[in-house]
């Protein structure tokens, strides 16, 4: 993915370049909808403070996140003050509500120009959850879009449970409500690559409304579903931060973003080398620490041990990384260990001015391979040392 584009990368991706079906997208620009604060706050256990959540869509925002969902004024009082707190320095900001007047009461008291609303379609949700007929919660979303709009608020609607509501209701919903978009959430995660193309091919046949979509990962397939989603005609993405969220959590920012450049001709406005970072402060805050194998931001994302990997990886790095690691703001990482190669072991120490001939180098590889783990530079240098 080593690309170039408007923004002045540089040679850093090709756009599409992993893409092997031959995909030729109108290339336009996928918006970015950040949900970190809230749907990301629901994540078991988390909980941010208000500076925490106010140092959140700062990055968000200095990231070129097109909109960031800021919270769910109507949950609390803190919450409210902490959305207006947000609201007065950043423009782009939206608040979740449900479809009744409080909820959206407490949006416009919030000072949000953009609202969420959503209310559950699918006849499970609507039989067990909210106890309503189809009928009532027709009525119940044209009333709230309505009652949104005449206070001046830009609404984004989403029919919960999206992907198991019935298609003719979905019509019927899509077609009556004077919204500019309709974000489809996959709730439960139940979608997989190919079920959500041809959904999103489906709503397209009956609305020129901007599309959105918001994934879970119940399947482990919330990035790979957003993708298709992007691929079927999707114009904006609902993503969090470090993939948080409930349960098993949401499409990754980072992952989706990258999958964009990777697999479509399409782009975002986001400042790839700001998402290392803005990742690392939601993890402390969070106390969610990405899995060290997880893709783009964890620990492992662009480490290399085995010695065949590290001997292409010096030679061209391209060999063994699909993604330049400098777009993110990281650099690559040679580890040392029973798996490394005399190139890796030769390619630390000469990058600290210390040169050493094939045998010395071989007899350092030895001790080391001899240890059975992964050993850090500093123990390197001391068995060099001793050498």
């Amino acid at each position: 993915m080593y690309f170039y584009d408007s923004r002045g990368y540089g040679d850093f991706f090709n756009m599409g370049e992993y893409s092997r079906m031959g995909y030729d997208q109108i290339k336009k620009k996928i918006s970015i909808f950040d949900t970190t604060l809230r749907d990301g706050e629901q994540t078991p256990g988390v909980s941010f403070s208000m500076n925490q959540k106010y140092e959140i869509a700062t990055k968000l925002n200095d990231a070129g996140v097109n909109i960031i969902e800021a919270g769910f004024p109507a949950v609390s009082p803190d919450e409210l003050k902490t959305v207006k707190h947000i609201n007065r320095d950043i423009g782009n900001i939206c608040s979740l509500a449900r479809c009744n007047r409080n909820d959206i009461d407490r949006v416009i008291e919030s000072g949000s120009g953009i609202i969420h609303l959503f209310i559950a379609t699918s006849d499970i949700h609507m039989q067990y959850k909210l106890a309503m007929s189809r009928e009532q919660v027709f009525d119940k979303i044209i009333e709230s879009v309505e009652y949104a709009k005449s206070h001046g608020l830009n609404v984004i609607f989403s029919p919960e449970d999206a992907t198991r509501t019935n298609m003719d209701f979905m019509e019927r919903i899509i077609r009556a409500i004077d919204v500019d978009t309709v974000n489809f959430p996959d709730t439960i995660g139940i979608m997989n690559p190919m079920s959500m193309y041809y959904f999103i091919m489906k709503i397209k046949e009956f609305t020129h409304k901007k599309i959105s979509v918001h994934c879970h990962n119940d399947f482990g397939m919330a990035t790979a579903n957003t993708l298709a989603g992007i691929m079927a005609g999707a114009d904006e993405v609902q993503v969090t931060i470090n993939g948080i969220g409930e349960r098993a959590g949401n499409a990754s920012l980072e992952e989706v973003v990258s999958a964009i450049y990777g697999f479509s001709d399409s782009y975002t406005d986001i400042k790839m080398e700001k998402l290392y970072s803005i990742s690392e402060y939601v993890a402390c805050a969070s106390g969610v620490i990405p899995q060290k194998n997880k893709a783009i931001t964890g620990e492992n994302a662009f480490s290399h041990e085995a010695g065949i990997h590290v001997h292409g990886i010096i030679n061209n790095p391209k060999t063994y990384e699909a993604i330049n690691p400098e777009i993110f703001g990281v650099k690559r990482r040679i580890v040392i260990g029973k798996h490394s190669g005399k190139a890796a072991v030769k390619y630390i120490l000469e990058s600290r001015g210390i040169y050493k001939t094939e045998d010395e180098i071989n007899n350092i590889l030895k001790i080391i391979k001899n240890e059975n783990r992964t050993v850090d530079d500093e123990y390197l240098l001391q068995v060099v040392n001793n050498e």
